[in-house]
């Protein structure tokens, strides 16, 4: 995949400096992008395509908002591989995954 780094520059956007709004966009991410990793292996240790590809989709919007512009371009290939039954994509998308919940973890 890429070089570059999840980071908080869109959520500061957003918030045009309100700190609370920055925090609760935050707490989302931590809550929920866990429940959808563990969803998403769920989904691939049973090669279930259809749910794969959702989920990716899901994933997206979180990897948008974490500056991440050609991991989420990947993960727009990633999700289209997988509609075609096609997992090509996978390792790179796990290391996707490893690196947003370290950054969420120290965030």
């Amino acid at each position: 995949m890429s070089l570059e780094e999840p980071n908080l520059s869109y959520i500061r956007e957003l918030s045009g400096g309100d700190e609370e709004f920055e925090q609760k966009m935050l707490s989302i991410l931590k809550s929920e992008l866990p429940e959808e990793i563990e969803t998403y292996q769920n989904h691939v240790e049973n090669q279930e395509f259809k749910q794969i590809a959702e989920i990716v989709h899901k994933i997206k919007h979180k990897i948008s908002i974490l500056g991440l512009e050609k991991s989420y371009e990947s993960a727009v290939k990633y999700e289209k591989e997988l509609l075609e039954g096609d997992m090509k994509g996978h390792t790179d998308f796990e290391e996707l995954l490893t690196k947003m919940s370290s950054f969420l973890d120290n965030a």
